[in-house]
């Protein structure tokens, strides 16, 4: 696979584009750090954001970088992946794992403890580097299970928003890929053969935890959901876009 440029369906191409341009995700002049796992979601999510330097309007830089969690993880394929296709890319090494070991318990959930050190270890380079919008891949199926999740074990409503500002860190958090379906970023790298790593650089593997149930049973229901209503997501991308606050009891907006 020799191309400069790896093949995107159109769809997913306009939907990425019309997403940067009505949430102003990308402006001249940003620097864009992409947080790179090496899977099917955030290696398409690189070369859109490849195809876009090439071919927008207006100049951004942005690297590609993989938390490397200090567990003997293999991400050769990926470096080796992105320098065939021009990516530019950087593996961060942390000792995540080693303080990962040393505070959760055996048989306790991880999920939410890797991804809150992975965050932070993403905000700290955007620091030290002075890159000021993060980028992350999250799409369509991550929103509407993060919603049905906070909404029947956490009692809130709230979802995935295309874009924020994590103060703190004064730094923009962007999901270009927000209203983008999983299983277009499925075909998109099954077609292009990416490398996608798997399940063998996931910690769990490596730790006596609990693997993550909730999310799981969620995304089944889900599926299950759609079986029944073919236009599911669409309504429910919708719904994201126009919320109704005053229909509810919140005394923020009564």
């Amino acid at each position: 696979m020799n191309r400069n440029i790896a093949r995107m369906p159109k769809r997913v191409v306009r939907t990425f584009a019309q997403t940067i341009a009505e949430y102003k995700l990308i402006e001249e002049g940003d620097r864009v750090l992409l947080g790179l796992s090496g899977g099917k979601d955030s290696l398409t999510l690189a070369h859109l954001l490849l195809r876009l330097q090439k071919r927008a309007p207006f100049k951004f830089e942005f690297l590609a970088v993989t938390i490397d969690y200090g567990m003997g993880e293999d991400l050769s394929q990926t470096l080796a992946h992105c320098e065939q296709f021009g990516i530019p890319y950087h593996i961060e090494k942390t000792g995540i794992f080693k303080t990962a070991k040393d505070h959760i318990r055996e048989g306790s959930s991880f999920c939410s403890y890797f991804s809150r050190m992975r965050r932070g270890a993403l905000y700290g380079f955007c620091e030290r580097l002075n890159y000021k919008t993060l980028a992350l891949a999250h799409h369509l199926d991550d929103a509407a299970e993060s919603f049905f999740m906070s909404l029947f074990y956490g009692g809130k409503l709230r979802s995935m928003p295309p874009v924020y500002r994590a103060s703190e860190h004064n730094v923009k958090v962007i999901r270009p890929l927000i209203k983008v379906r999983e299983a277009q970023l499925a075909e998109c790298a099954k077609e292009n053969g990416f490398p996608i790593v798997g399940d063998e650089n996931c910690p769990a593997f490596a730790m006596n935890v609990k693997m993550p149930r909730v999310r799981y049973e969620t995304k089944t229901w889900l599926k299950e959901l759609e079986g029944k209503r073919s236009g599911l997501f669409d309504q429910l991308r919708r719904a994201f876009e126009t919320l109704d606050v005053k229909s509810f009891a919140d005394l923020r907006y009564i």
